[in-house]
């Protein structure tokens, strides 16, 4: 996990697709900071349709969704447009420099791929219908969700397995907004 004395300079580094620093953007509004797998994983397409459908919901507690991901911005825009994200505001961060400086470790065998995975992964690349793709990014990164309200980190969920599904409005009451 970022350190209190990395955190403001690891936030300044953090640049969206808008051209503001994470920490301008966590200054202004509690920030969702969604760390995702790789655009081709079914879990980072299960979470990017489940953001889509609660994203209403997300933002009218005046929280601002960011998205951090490792590829460039091109291709995150073209699938952030498949879940109705057309407009969000991303991170690309290729060399996972940003996943590493917020603790987020490489996946292990059974973090990846052990059963509950795959019949996780069946289940959301076949029922639900999110499917596999190409791997986008590093196939072992794992992903993470962060609060960041003032500059500071207030909730986290840091997933055990790749398949770990979180509650984001569960991770957003822990924000108390003027």
């Amino acid at each position: 996990m970022v350190s209190v004395e990395m955190q403001g300079e690891i936030l300044d580094q953090m640049i969206t697709n808008t051209g503001e620093s994470l920490r301008k953007a966590a200054a202004e509004a509690p920030v969702l900071l969604v760390f995702l797998r790789h655009f081709g994983c079914v879990f980072c397409r299960e979470a990017l349709s489940d953001i889509s459908k609660r994203r209403k919901e997300i933002e009218s507690t005046g929280t601002r969704i960011v998205f951090v991901h490792m590829t460039d911005a091109d291709i995150a825009e073209r699938y952030f447009s498949r879940y109705n994200l057309e407009d969000a505001i991303h991170i690309s961060d290729p060399d996972c420099t940003f996943y590493r400086a917020f603790g987020l470790m490489k996946g292990n065998f059974n973090q990846l791929f052990g059963l509950h995975s795959w019949i996780r992964g069946f289940s959301a690349a076949v029922v639900a219908g999110h499917g596999a793709g190409p791997q986008l990014g590093d196939g072992f990164q794992m992903p993470g969700v962060f609060v960041i309200q003032n500059g500071e980190i207030r909730e986290s969920f840091i997933h055990n397995l790749s398949s770990d599904r979180p509650d984001y409005e569960e991770l957003l009451k822990c924000c108390v907004l003027d």
